[in-house]
């Protein structure tokens, strides 16, 4: 049991365990017959699974422990039968179906770096304080959710809102509560082993794969098993007061690639608005592709006819199907941890714990010689005499020089389908342990002093790419007797070389053995954190501090706590000159002292059934800032009669920046992004090479600190398009936010067994922090017409220019990027949840349990004279939540007489998004001259699940589950990658990408 939450029996939390209950969690009093129903309905469908009751649980929501407490807040809580239902192999997968979550799929995009984080109300990870058990999980920037085994959940708790008086700095989006089981008696397996089982058909994907010359694949296909083992083991002895509980979880998921679906043969794009499908192409072509690398100079692709002579590079010959990119990572994770609690006398309880996990997952690429803009600048070379090159070959490359031994600049990308993939390779392991005493002091206090270790490490094996220096000697080869032979050999420079055949198809890859530099890059993130808390609840009423018009006495609750989080950051040489940057080790200290106050103020009286006011204060000191900062909460509650609580709560939650943000925001780089950033107030280039007007209006350039005189000037030209950046140099304050939520509560008597809440919810960020790049300034600029708080990214130096040179640290001649505070963020909106259960005698037992969320306003408002950005329901011009305005799951579950049986049907419903140019909001980019005519909306998204649960014997018990029952294929979404930052053609983070998914399970008690 966790000291930042308060226990209450279990017959007072009968009404949360049913499937998703919140409101009955917080109010279902001692003694309730219906709670204790509910209880039974929760728990009698699946009995050998229900762990052996300890006489008290855990709830999220306050530190003051005390019965019958009624919650001001809406807390969503997911079940241990809920969660068996899904059979998840990772516990974003549990939340991922919750509205309130905005979802995220680590296992299935290519960019992932495997650590699982979650973000409330889509405000960040930063924002979101996650717990065990009522305990901080680690720090907030190196945790990782992959340490929990969802088979070892009793349930997970979501409170949503501004918690930070009651758990600290960070619970700005509010609070998510993994509660573990609390202990066990005897030996326990649980099992599951699933696949994909997809049919695959024709699609939109499909159609655009094709017209690229590419197959995709038709029919049904089985693939991407995953396993998930649980051995449980646990012991009380001497009458119980030792309570002694282990676990070991292995968890193992098989890659499956983006063209095991048709709707990701390939990345399609569609790079004109309502303009042709077609699939993204690559220069790592099969064939081999070659450059000359002057500006403007054309692109080639070895003839796949086996002569050797170049066609145009396009989409029929180097259209991307991505083969070996990861629809599903191949992932493997053991976890396994330890539990104790010794009870020495009712005041005085010594309990430990120690959770340890180790993750392994890896990135695909295809092996290839790499172009040689990944190196930096300099084009690769290539000796015009080279005895590889034919004559036309040598002379598109070479022109005059062709047949004499100058050295030509080129560019070479080329991919070897026949070789092993290269792999990056993520570690993630972690370890957690927490200490403590807790107890009795006399009848009215309770006290717990404790603490928490916790340690995540990242190392990252970036898989090996070929040597430059190497790449280039390959290039350069001479005739030696009629053998292609590398100069570097002739002239003993490197008498290892291997010749690089770069100008035909079908190249072995021999010569990779050769270029790859066996020094691969890596990186370490280490993040560390030490909390020590000490909380002290007592009841006043012990006292006679109780309200004239109410049963029960005043309680508070008293804490201070000490945090230190630290995150080391280091790299290797390779990783170095590829990426640059420095290590660094940052750390802060944290100080903080609490007091929370519940004031039953009238009970069971006429018009009052129950009326109290709650009330909370935090003082918080971080290393990091000169400043102290506090918190608060008020909160009310009003229950007219038994079947109706009105609730509000009002919270001033605030956020000092972790040690990440700080390092971001101080630590200052310079980059240029190749072609990518120009000067807006620059002419532009017209095709025929002439210059023409600024895209930029004079007024814009103004704001930016132009004289009129450079207005359009070609002294503004930056080198290449790419004028300076620099990150960095911002300062990083605490952002504080305003929460507020109004709701009610209803159990009518006259339908016994439901229970249904509503609740608004309104939050506001102000001091927002967050990373801003370069494109946000020079973008927000100019669309804002020259707003100051964008324009002033903008630091031109004393010519006016947007380009400097980076070793001498310059003060201006840049755009700026970065973290830093901005102005605000927004969301408001409306949660509704109900639970009903109907004892329909000889036909068994029905359970509903229904959470939805209506998502008003999502977004924000980036500077004071610019108008809200509200994205809710649209994806696309900034509008990066992918939030739809309306989502819900409803679960259905049915019980057998004799409780041998249930069926379980969910349905997730995934409300309609539309592309922010057909928004209509010019704040969004919806401005009738960027609307699009075609694949602009994605239309609501249903998605089934059933699960069947045999009870064959008092220990044994059998689950089969099919997520995505119909076989529900994801929606169709040209550009995804900007999108989503995936390149499957969908939102994986939303929706489903593999299909149908077949669970078979199994629970065994020894």
């Amino acid at each position: 049991m966790g000291f930042l939450s308060h226990s209450v029996s279990v017959s007072a939390l009968a009404g949360a365990m049913l499937l998703a209950a919140p409101a009955v969690a917080q109010q279902a009093a001692p003694g309730d017959s219906d709670a204790a129903t509910q209880r039974a309905a929760a728990i009698a469908s699946e009995p050998v699974e229900t762990p052996a009751a300890t006489g008290e649980v855990v709830v999220t929501g306050s530190r003051i422990q005390r019965p019958n407490v009624a919650s001001a807040a809406p807390i969503t809580s997911v079940t241990a039968q809920d969660i068996r239902a899904q059979a998840p192999l990772n516990v974003e997968e549990v939340l991922n179906r919750l509205p309130q979550v905005a979802p995220d799929s680590q296992q299935n995009y290519q960019d992932s770096d495997g650590r699982q984080r979650i973000k409330l109300r889509s405000l960040g990870f930063e924002r979101t304080l996650v717990l065990i058990d009522g305990k901080r999980l680690g720090t907030q920037n190196g945790q990782d959710t992959g340490i929990i085994p969802p088979s070892l959940l009793e349930r997970v708790d979501v409170l949503t809102g501004g918690a930070s008086s009651v758990y600290g700095s960070d619970a700005v989006a509010g609070v998510v509560n993994f509660i573990l089981r609390p202990s066990f008696d005897g030996i326990r397996l649980d099992a599951n082993y699933s696949f994909y089982n997809h049919q695959n058909k024709g699609t939109t994907a499909g159609d655009a794969a094709r017209g690229a010359g590419i197959t995709p694949l038709r029919g049904l296909t089985n693939d991407g098993g995953r396993s998930d083992l649980t051995l449980t083991a646990g012991k009380k002895l001497f009458d119980d007061k030792l309570s002694l509980m282990g676990f070991v979880n292995y968890r193992q998921a098989n890659f499956v690639p983006y063209n095991a679906r048709s709707t990701s043969a390939c990345e399609v794009q569609q790079p004109v608005a309502d303009g042709p499908l077609s699939c993204t192409t690559t220069t790592y072509a099969p064939g081999g592709y070659v450059r000359p690398a002057v500006t403007g100079g054309p692109e080639y692709i070895n003839n796949p006819d086996g002569t050797r002579s170049f066609v145009p590079f396009g989409q029929s010959n180097a259209a991307f199907d991505r083969r070996g990119y990861p629809l599903q990572r191949d992932m493997e994770r053991v976890n396994a941890g330890g539990f104790a609690t010794l009870t020495l006398a009712p005041e005085a309880e010594l309990y430990g714990s120690a959770i340890w996990f180790k993750d392994t997952s890896y990135n695909r690429y295809p092996t290839r010689v790499l172009n040689s803009g990944t190196y930096g600048s300099a084009p690769y070379q290539v000796n015009c005499d080279n005895p590889f090159l034919s004559g036309s070959q040598a002379a598109a490359l070479c022109g005059a020089a062709t047949g004499t031994s100058a050295l030509a600049p080129i560019d070479v990308g080329y991919r070897f389908d026949n070789l092993p993939y290269t792999l990056d390779e993520y570690v993630n392991r972690g370890i957690r342990a927490t200490a403590g005493v807790r107890g009795k002091v006399g009848t009215a206090w309770t006290y717990d002093v404790g603490g928490v270790f916790a340690r995540n490490q990242q190392d990252v094996a970036f898989g090996d790419i070929p040597d430059v220096t190497r790449v280039n000697n390959s290039l350069n080869v001479v005739n030696v007797n009629g053998t292609p032979t590398c100069a570097s050999v002739v002239n003993g420079t490197d008498p290892n070389c291997i010749p690089f055949d770069a100008f035909s198809a079908g190249n072995d890859g021999s010569v990779m053995s050769y270029l790859l530099a066996g020094n691969r890059a890596r990186t370490r993130g280490v993040g560390t954190l030490w909390d020590v808390t000490a909380n002290m609840t007592g009841d006043l009423g012990d006292y006679g501090v109780t309200s004239p018009f109410a049963n029960d006495g005043v309680a508070i609750a008293l804490g201070a706590e000490y945090r230190k989080d630290s995150y080391r950051s280091t790299a290797n040489g390779a990783y170095r000159a590829l990426y640059s940057g420095t290590d660094f080790d940052a750390s802060q200290d944290v100080w903080e002292s609490n007091i929370e106050v519940q004031a039953p103020l009238v009970q069971e009286k006429p018009f009052a059934h129950l009326l109290q006011a709650n009330g909370g204060y935090r003082v918080s000191k971080y290393s990091s800032s000169p400043d102290t900062f506090s918190t608060w909460k008020l909160e009310g509650l009003w229950a007219p009669v038994r079947d109706l609580t009105l609730r509000a709560s009002f919270n001033k939650a605030q956020r000092a920046p972790t040690v990440i943000e700080i390092r971001q925001a101080t630590n200052i780089g310079f980059s240029r992004q190749g072609g990518a950033r120009g000067d807006f107030c620059a002419p532009t280039r017209n095709t025929d090479g002439s210059l023409g007007a600024p895209v930029a209006s004079l007024d814009v350039c103004r704001a930016t600190g132009l004289s009129d005189a450079l207005y359009g000037s070609p002294t503004l030209l930056c080198p290449d398009n790419s004028c300076t950046i620099r990150s960095g140099g911002f300062n990083a304050d605490p952002e504080t936010a305003y929460t507020q939520t109004y709701g009610f509560v209803a159990r009518p008597r006259f339908v016994p067994g439901l229970t249904f809440s509503v609740d608004y919810y309104r939050i506001k960020i102000d001091n927002s922090l967050g990373y801003n790049d370069d494109n946000y300034y020079l973008d927000g600029c100019l669309r804002s017409g020259g707003d100051p708080f964008f324009c002033s990214g903008i630091v031109r130096d004393a010519s006016g220019t947007l380009y400097a040179a980076a070793g001498s640290n310059p003060t201006s001649g840049f755009i700026r990027a970065g973290t830093t505070n901005y102005y605000r963020s927004i969301a408001r909106g409306l949660d509704f949840q109900a639970q009903y259960t109907l004892d329909a005698g000889g036909a068994g037992r029905f359970d509903w349990g229904f959470t939805g969320s209506l998502t008003t306003f999502a977004g924000g408002q980036d500077s004071p004279i610019q108008p809200e950005r509200n994205c809710a329901g649209y994806y696309g011009n900034g509008c990066g939540q992918l939030i739809p305005k309306w989502s819900h799951g409803l679960r259905t579950t049915w019980t057998s007489v004799d409780k041998a049986f249930n069926a379980s049907l969910n349905w997730r419903h995934v409300g309609s998004l539309t592309n922010a140019n057909n928004s209509g909001d010019a704040a969004i980019g919806g401005t009738p001259d960027r609307e699009q005519a075609t694949y602009y909306r994605i239309g609501a998204q249903d998605y089934f699940d059933l699960a069947l649960t045999f009870n064959v014997t008092q220990q044994v018990a059998l689950r089969l589950i099919a997520n995505n029952l119909l076989d529900r294929v994801a929606p169709f979404v040209p550009n995804s990658y900007n999108i989503s930052l995936a390149r499957n053609n969908t939102i994986p983070q939303r929706y489903d990408p593999l299909g149908r998914q077949i669970v078979v399970g199994a629970t065994v008690n020894f």
